[in-house]
C-alpha cells in the first residue's frame, strides 16, 4: 500500500462547509467524528477546533485531508477574499478573446444582461507578436522584450500571469518560453500556461482556464499554508493532502499545478463516499444526495463510479440546479458531475413583491444561523420549518447545538403574515414543500437529463439534513429505496479518507478515428502513463497504481466531446456511436468520428477505513408528534441504536443519529443494513 491515507497512524478528513465544519478521524481502526460551526473568515481556526473537539491529538496525525468551498467563494465575492490582479499574454489581435467569449447568453431575452467582467482587464491583455499555425509551425516568434517589460511593470502590484497562445496546445514550448521571460522579469510570480492546464483546442476556454488557475493560485496557496502552519504549531508532522474536484486527493504541490481542481472539493468527497457504499452494497446505480446547511448537491454513481464532466463555469449562476453557461468563467478540468441548489438547512425563506413564497439562494450560514439556533438570526429557514413540524429533534451536532422552538415559531409566524398563510405551521409546511421541489430538480438533472431512469436507482441520502427530506424526494422521483449510510452527517468528510490519489494527463490528437495508427497511439499512451506515474511518485505514493486509458471523441460537426474507455484504435468508432446513442438517444454511424484528445488517469489506491459504526449514540425511544399534511400524528423518536434493537421501524417516526436525522413519513419502513447503513423502503 502506498503512502497517503493508509497505514496504521491517525488519519483525519475535514470538510469545511458554509455552515458546519465536519471532522472524521480514524484512530487505531476506530472512527470518531464531530461537527463545529464554520469560521467563514478563518476556516483553519475552525478546522483546528473541530479536530480537537473529537479528542484527536494533532501531533499524532499521520495524514490530514482537507476540502473546502474556498475557490467557489472567491468568485462569488466572499468578504475577506480578494482576487489578485491578472495579466494575459497572447497573440496580437486575440487580446479580446476572453471578453468576447462564446454566444451563450444566460438570460436569452434580458436586454440588460451583462457578462461577468474579464479576469484580466483590457490594459492587462497583452499581444506579444507570437503566431503558431494549426499544424504547430511557429510563424512568428514571441517578442520577449515586450513580455519582460510588461511583466516588470506589474510585478510590484502583485499581479498573477497567464499565457495562452492560439494553437499553443501544439507548441507548449512557445508558451513556456513566454512564461520563462515573465519569471525572469518578475521572480516568484504566479505564471500559468494554457498548455499546462488545458492542452486542447478552443482558444477561449483554454485562456479562461489558464486565467482562473492563475487567479486561484495565491488564494489556494494561502489557505493551505495557513492550515499547515496552524496544524504544525500544534505538533502536526504528517502529510497534508487536498481533495480535488475529480474525486482524487493530492499533495499541495500537485494541487497548485492547477488550483481550479480544488473548486468543488467538498461535494466531490461526498460522491466518492457514495460510490464506495454502492460498491459495498452491490448497487449498480445510485443517486448521491447531500444536503447540508447551505446547499444541497446531487450526483450519479453508475457501475461503481461517479459520473464525470470536463467543463465548469466557476462563479456562474445556477438555475434550478443547472449551471447556466455564459454566466461565469469557463474551466476545463475533470469535475464530478454535480448539480447544486441553494436549499440547505440554513436557506432563508422570503416573500417576493408579488406575494409568492421563495426560497434562497441566501443562507443564514453559521453566523448567525437559523432563528432556532438562538445566535441572533431572525430570518425563517428550512431548519426552523423542520423543527416546528417535528421532523428533527431539539438538538443537533451530537447535542452541542440546542434548538429553540419559540424563536423558530416567531420567524415562521412573520413569514406566514407576509405570505398570507394561516399560521406558522402552514408556513413551515410550505417551506419544506418548496425545498423538496427545488431539490428534486437537482436529482432530475443527474438522472433524467443524463439519460437515466430514476426508477432504476437507489437514493443515498447524507449530510446533516439529507435524510430528513430523502423519503419524500424518493417518492417524488419514483426511486423505490433510500439508503442512509453510516455517519450520514459527516459522510462527505469520511469520503476524504476513502479517496484515492488521482493524476490525469492529456494530449491533443485531432485525428479521425478511422485513420488512427495503433502503434503511434500506443506510444502516446505509454508516454502519458510514464508522466502520470512520475507525478504520483513525486507525491510520495509508492504502491501499485491503476492506469486508465480514455479517449475524448466527437462527431466532426460537434463542438464538445464524449469520454470513452480506450479498448484499441479499431474499437473507437463503434464505441463512440454506442455511447452517443446511450447518452442522447441517437447516433450517426455515417458521420466521421474525430479523436480530439487522449487521457491517462493514474489511480493510487489507499487503505479504506471500516464504515460500520461501533456505537450509534443514544438508544432512546420516546413518544413524539409530527405535523403531516395539515394535522398532528402520533409518532416515535428513536435513537439510531434503538433501531438496531427493534430491527424494523414504520413511519411516522424520527430516527436521531449523532450527526443527522432521518424522517420516516407514514407508509415508509426502515431497517438496519449489513454495513452500518439504514435501508428505507419509500
Amino acid at each position: 500500500m502506498g503512502a497517503g491515507p493508509g497505514g496504521s497512524g491517525v488519519r483525519v478528513g475535514v470538510d469545511v462547509g458554509g455552515t458546519f465544519t465536519d471532522v472524521v478521524a480514524v484512530v487505531g481502526g476506530r472512527v470518531v467524528h464531530g461537527k463545529v460551526l464554520t469560521r467563514p473568515r478563518e476556516p483553519w481556526v475552525g478546522i483546528v477546533e473541530g479536530v480537537e473537539s473529537v479528542g484527536v491529538d494533532i501531533g499524532s496525525i499521520e495524514v490530514f485531508v482537507t476540502a473546502t468551498t474556498l475557490g467557489t467563494n472567491l468568485f462569488f465575492g466572499q468578504t475577506g477574499l480578494e482576487r489578485p490582479p491578472a495579466a494575459l499574454f497572447t497573440d496580437e489581435g486575440f487580446e479580446d478573446v476572453v471578453e468576447i467569449g462564446r454566444q451563450n447568453r444566460p438570460s436569452l431575452y434580458d436586454p440588460f444582461f451583462t457578462r461577468p467582467p474579464p479576469l484580466a482587464g483590457r490594459r492587462d491583455r497583452i499581444g506579444v507578436g507570437v503566431r503558431v499555425s494549426p499544424r504547430g509551425e511557429v510563424l512568428r516568434e514571441p517578442d520577449l522584450s515586450v513580455v519582460r517589460g510588461e511583466a516588470a511593470r506589474r510585478c510590484s502590484e502583485g499581479y498573477v500571469f497567464a499565457v495562452s497562445v492560439l494553437h499553443g496546445y501544439l507548441r507548449p514550448d512557445v508558451e513556456e518560453e513566454i512564461a520563462s521571460a515573465v519569471r525572469e522579469a518578475c521572480p516568484g510570480a504566479t505564471v500559468v500556461t494554457g498548455s499546462s492546464v488545458d492542452p486542447r483546442p478552443g482558444e477561449y476556454e483554454r485562456a479562461s482556464t489558464a486565467l482562473v488557475n492563475a487567479v486561484l493560485a495565491p488564494i489556494v496557496r494561502g489557505y493551505l499554508e495557513r492550515l499547515s502552519d496552524a496544524l504544525r504549531l500544534r505538533g502536526f508532522r504528517g502529510r497534508l493532502l487536498a481533495m480535488k474536484s475529480d474525486g482524487g486527493v493530492a499533495t499541495p504541490g500537485e494541487v497548485l499545478r492547477a488550483p481550479a481542481v480544488f473548486i468543488e472539493s467538498g461535494p466531490a468527497a461526498g460522491a466518492v463516499a457514495a460510490a464506495y457504499i454502492a460498491g459495498l452494497l452491490g448497487v449498480e446505480r445510485l443517486v448521491a444526495f447531500d444536503m447540508g446547511g447551505t446547499t444541497a448537491k446531487a450526483s450519479s454513481v453508475v457501475s461503481g463510479r461517479p459520473e464525470v464532466v470536463e467543463y465548469y463555469e466557476v462563479g456562474g449562476r445556477v438555475h434550478m440546479g443547472r449551471l447556466v453557461r455564459g454566466s461565469g468563467y469557463p474551466v476545463r478540468h475533470e469535475f464530478i458531475d454535480i448539480a447544486e441548489v441553494g436549499a440547505g438547512g440554513g436557506t432563508i425563506a422570503w416573500v417576493d413583491r408579488g406575494g409568492a413564497l421563495r426560497l434562497g439562494p441566501h443562507s443564514a450560514g453559521a453566523e448567525p444561523g437559523p432563528a432556532c439556533y438562538g445566535r441572533g438570526g431572525g430570518e425563517p429557514t428550512v431548519t426552523d420549518a423542520l423543527l416546528l413540524l417535528g421532523r428533527i429533534p431539539g438538538e443537533l451536532a451530537g447535542g452541542r447545538l440546542r434548538l429553540r422552538r419559540d424563536l423558530a415559531e416567531a420567524a415562521m409566524q412573520r413569514l406566514a403574515r407576509e405570505a398570507g398563510l394561516r399560521g406558522a405551521l402552514e408556513a413551515a409546511e410550505a417551506v419544506v414543500a418548496l425545498a423538496n421541489a427545488v431539490m428534486a430538480r437537482a436529482l432530475r438533472i443527474v438522472t433524467v437529463e443524463r439519460g437515466h431512469d430514476p426508477e432504476e436507482f437507489q437514493l443515498a441520502a447524507f449530510g446533516g439534513a439529507g435524510p430528513v427530506h430523502a423519503v419524500e424526494l424518493a417518492r417524488e422521483m419514483g426511486v423505490p429505496r433510500v439508503v442512509v449510510p453510516p455517519r450520514p452527517g459527516v459522510f462527505s468528510a469520511l469520503g476524504l479518507l476513502l479517496s484515492d490519489y488521482r493524476v490525469g494527463v492529456a494530449r491533443h490528437v485531432g485525428r479521425p478515428a478511422s485513420g488512427l495508427d495503433e502503434a503511434w497511439l500506443e506510444e502516446v499512451f505509454r508516454e502519458l502513463e510514464g508522466e502520470a506515474l512520475e507525478r504520483l511518485r513525486l507525491q510520495g505514493y509508492a504502491g501499485e497504481a491503476r492506469l486508465e486509458r480514455v479517449v475524448e471523441a466527437r462527431y466532426r460537426w460537434q463542438g464538445e466531446t464524449l469520454r470513452l474507455p480506450y479498448r484499441g484504435a479499431r474499437m473507437v468508432d463503434s464505441s463512440f456511436h454506442a455511447l452517443h446513442e446511450e447518452k442522447y438517444g441517437f447516433s450517426s454511424p455515417r458521420d466521421e468520428v474525430v479523436v480530439e484528445a487522449v487521457r491517462v488517469v493514474a489511480v493510487g489506491a489507499v487503505e479504506k477505513p471500516g464504515l460500520a459504526p461501533e456505537e450509534w449514540g443514544r438508544g432512546l425511544e420516546e413518544e413524539w408528534r409530527v405535523y403531516w399534511e395539515g394535522s398532528w400524528l402520533d409518532a416515535l423518536l428513536v435513537g439510531a441504536g434503538r433501531l438496531w434493537e427493534l430491527g424494523r421501524l414504520e413511519g411516522p417516526a424520527v430516527v436521531a443519529f449523532p450527526d443527522s436525522t432521518l424522517f420516516l413519513p407514514p407508509g415508509a419502513t426502515a431497517r438496519p443494513g449489513s454495513h452500518g447503513e439504514v435501508v428505507v423502503d419509500a
